[in-house]
Order: structure tokens, then sequence, then C-alpha cells
């Protein structure tokens, strides 16, 4: 169907049945062939940062080097933390220090880094992914300890739940750690996750996302669904996308929000008639 990217979300403990994106990922890597894979977003740490290198170079692996890694902390179900014994607290930080044991595991050279939760002393991690330096690394969050790890630690944002002018805004404070790196703005990834539902009328589209999002997250979407959706005619989906474009998003990945059964009508509908709009810049 033309999509960029394949993401798999990432639960241990959810309110939905979610499947180990590593498992699935490798699952569709030797499905496919030229379509990116990767968990988005990874709950990084609710895992050993090497566990989660492992899992990526193997995925790139079989790929033949077609994996991205999205990271976030999570926190949203704490349940999930206590079930992995892994302080809440902590996940920020313990974020930061993940993504730099990755990178040095990564290089296949013997890698020896010593932080307040992770130490590795001249490890050798074989064999290694075969994208270099590494598989890039998006960032997902609104915080501005996210947006600051995106652009200090990352090579991307991943944005969920903003309005357009709220994309804007976070986006320039992400970039700005970004240059502080010596890089230029055009190779800094922007990404949104959005949920979609193409349907005859707003009202109708607005309805099934709500009941959609209400199910997913077990809390209210009334006051939320207009701000952070695109619903209605696909023209009306097209104007809310232009906005997110406008304000600096050159992936947007799609999420639609409906029943299981219409996943695959949706998907060929944008497709169809939303992707040629865009080129090849629209993600799944």
């Amino acid at each position: 169907m033309g999509f960029e990217i394949l993401w798999y979300r990432d639960h241990v403990l959810w309110h939905s049945p979610v499947l180990d994106p590593f498992t699935i990922l490798g699952a569709f890597a030797v499905r496919t062939s030229r379509i990116r894979l990767g968990p988005g977003v990874l709950l990084v740490p609710l895992r050993p940062p090497a566990v989660v290198a492992k899992a990526v170079a193997s995925l790139d692996y079989l790929s033949s080097g077609r994996a991205v890694l999205g990271v976030g902390i999570g926190g949203e179900f704490p349940k999930e933390f206590d079930a992995c014994g892994v302080p809440i607290t902590e996940r920020g930080r313990r974020m930061d220090e993940a993504i730099e044991v990755m990178k040095a595991l990564w290089t296949g050279a013997p890698a020896t880094y010593k932080g307040a939760f992770y130490q590795v002393e001249t490890a050798v991690m074989e064999p290694p992914p075969i994208q270099r330096p590494h598989p890039p690394i998006w960032v997902g969050g609104r915080s501005d300890a996210a947006l600051a790890r995106a652009g200090k630690l990352g090579d991307g944002w991943l944005a969920h739940f903003v309005t357009p002018e709220g994309f804007s805004k976070r986006l320039e404070k992400a970039v700005e750690y970004w240059r502080r790196r010596g890089r230029s703005v055009e190779s800094f990834r922007t990404g949104l996750v959005l949920y979609l539902r193409i349907a005859p009328t707003y009202e109708e589209a607005r309805r099934e996302a709500t009941s959609y999002l209400e199910r997913e997250y077990r809390q209210s979407f009334e006051h939320l669904v207009d701000k952070y959706c695109a619903l209605g005619p696909v023209s009306e989906c097209i104007a809310t996308i232009d906005q997110y474009v406008q304000a600096g998003a050159r992936h947007v990945t799609v999420i639609p929000a409906c029943q299981p059964s219409m996943m695959m009508d949706q998907l060929r509908q944008v497709a169809a008639e939303i992707v040629p709009r865009y080129g090849q810049s629209s993600e799944c």
C-alpha cells in the first residue's frame, strides 16, 4: 500500500491485548522487503538496555537494515513498572542512560559504560546492526525532558496527542538541542502519531473515534478527540494533516480509530486517497 514505516506499540500490561513488539516485528521482517519496522514507542525503562540493544540489532539483521527504534518512558499505566520491578520515578533517568548504553553496544567494539543504573565493561555485542552507526532513534513524548532527550540523544522526535500549535512550539525546543550537537535542522526527523477515522461525516467519525479511544485508554475523550484526531471525510482528514505538516511534521503515523474489522479498509483508503498527496512521507 506504499506506507514507509510499520510501527508496533509496546506495553507489558495494558487495558487491551498487546503482543511483544519484537516478536511481531520479526514476523513482519520475513514477510516484507521494503517497509521499515520498529517499536513505536518502546518503553525502554522496563527492560535492561543490553536486552533492548540485542533485540533491535537482531531486527535490523533479519530485515537487512530496516529497523527503526521509537522510545518512550511511559508511566500512564503504573502497574507495568510494578510488574517489571522498576520504580516509576526513575524512568526518565533510566531512559537517558539506556540510550547511551545501546549506542555503545551497537558499535561492535568493546563497550564500557558506568552510570547510576547500568554498567557494562568491555562488552561486545555481535552481530551489530547493519545500519551504521545504528538504527535511527525516534524519541516520543511531550514534556521538556522528552524534547531535550530527542535533541540530545535521539535522531528525531515522535509526537503524540499534541495540537498543530503545540507541535510547532515543542519542535522548536527539540531542534535547539539538536543544533547544539552541530547538526543541521534538515537532518532532524520529525514525526506525529495521529489517530484518524475516515467517515462520510465528521459527526460519525467523531463518535466512532471517541468510542475507540475511550475503550483503549479507559478515560473520557469527549473533550479531546476534536483536538488530537483527523476526522471525517478524506478532505477534512487531509486538512488536519496539512496543519501538522505546516507545523513541521515530515512524517505522519496514522492509527485508524475504528473496530479491528474495519482497520484494513481504513488503511486502504488512507493509502489510496491520502498517501499520494504527500508522496513517500506517510507512515503506518
